[in-house]
């Protein structure tokens, strides 16, 4: 379990990096599509810099410990900070997820009016609101109820939300704790819908793709190559996020509900947690076009100054 605790966090930092490196470090990159891609990045990094480690700190000191008092303090202490950003990371996830579908979405619908639409300070205050609105509804168990706390689960190896009373359930704790997969559906929903209305767009645009090159008919009011690929990528992320995240949706309400469900808590948990690197995997298959791009550049970033500094030293 600490082994795969430990792949999962040099795989998320790994890949994570590099999509921050290309996209910070390349011109090409710095467009509204980049700074989303980049901010999804950064979310997905947290969850591999603070959320994971702590889960490893915590197997390793309770297996090599016999007894652990002081580690109801420091559970208390750190939970309070890693629970809140591993479920504002999550938000944040799901809220780019949603906002690259609009952004694609209008770029397949509406080609023309892509660039008046979707401009860099419009994308950069999106970002902003939903960083600051999705840790807002992080912390919102603990600002509106005292019933409601965080603490190391050793089902699920994570920092939860938890009810301080045992065997009841109140109705105010009970509308806080479902607050989270209602606002994650709604919003997965939504994406969902404009996906479908995406790709049906596409499907229809490769309808009379051939019949347009046929009659060399040139128009402009027809989505790139680069675009129908992008919208086709970020439908594939809606559906790996959804599946990530339906377990836990589940796990909540039966918990709400009265049942621990142990063994599916810890399975729930770190399915949502290694969708922190299935991003970049997904972008790396479905988008051959973009990830060919982003390891040229990186490359060139990485490999040709240390290729120059060989040279030069050997010379």
């Amino acid at each position: 379990m600490v082994l795969f605790m430990v792949l999962l966090i040099f795989a998320t930092l790994f890949g994570n990096l590099v999509t921050l490196a290309v996209v910070v470090g390349t011109k090409h990159f710095h467009t509204s599509q980049g700074y989303l891609k980049a901010s999804l990045a950064v979310a997905d990094l947290a969850v591999g810099i603070f959320v994971v480690p702590l889960s490893v700190y915590a197997e390793v000191y309770l297996m090599v410990a016999e007894s652990a008092p002081e580690w109801t303090s420091y559970n208390s202490q750190s939970c309070s900070i890693i629970g809140p950003i591993f479920a504002g990371c999550t938000f944040v996830s799901i809220t780019t997820i949603f906002l690259l579908t609009i952004e694609r979405s209008i770029a397949v619908l509406r080609p023309l009016h892509k660039d008046s639409f979707i401009t860099h300070k419009r994308t950069t205050i999106l970002i902003f609101l939903s960083w600051v609105g999705s840790f807002l509804l992080a912390v919102s168990p603990m600002v509106f109820s005292s019933e409601i706390a965080l603490e190391y689960n050793s089902c699920s190896r994570m920092c939860n939300y938890a009810l301080g009373t045992i065997g009841e359930f109140p109705s105010q704790a009970w509308n806080i704790l479902l607050l989270f997969p209602a606002f994650d559906f709604t919003l997965l929903g939504g994406t969902v819908v404009i996906n479908i209305i995406s790709l049906s767009s596409i499907r229809q645009h490769s309808k009379h793709r051939k019949t347009l090159a046929e009659t060399e008919i040139q128009t402009t009011s027809n989505p790139t190559f680069s675009d129908i690929k992008a919208a086709k990528t970020i439908g594939t992320l809606t559906v790996a996020f959804t599946a990530s995240f339906t377990p836990i949706a589940v796990f909540v309400v039966g918990n709400v509900l009265g049942n621990e469900w142990c063994n599916f808590s810890f399975f729930a948990f770190w399915i949502l947690a290694t969708n922190s690197c299935w991003n970049v995997i997904i972008y790396r298959i479905v988008h051959p076009c973009a990830s060919s791009e982003f390891t040229v550049t990186f490359s060139k970033m990485f490999c040709i100054p240390v290729l120059s500094v060989q040279l030069i030293h050997s010379s």
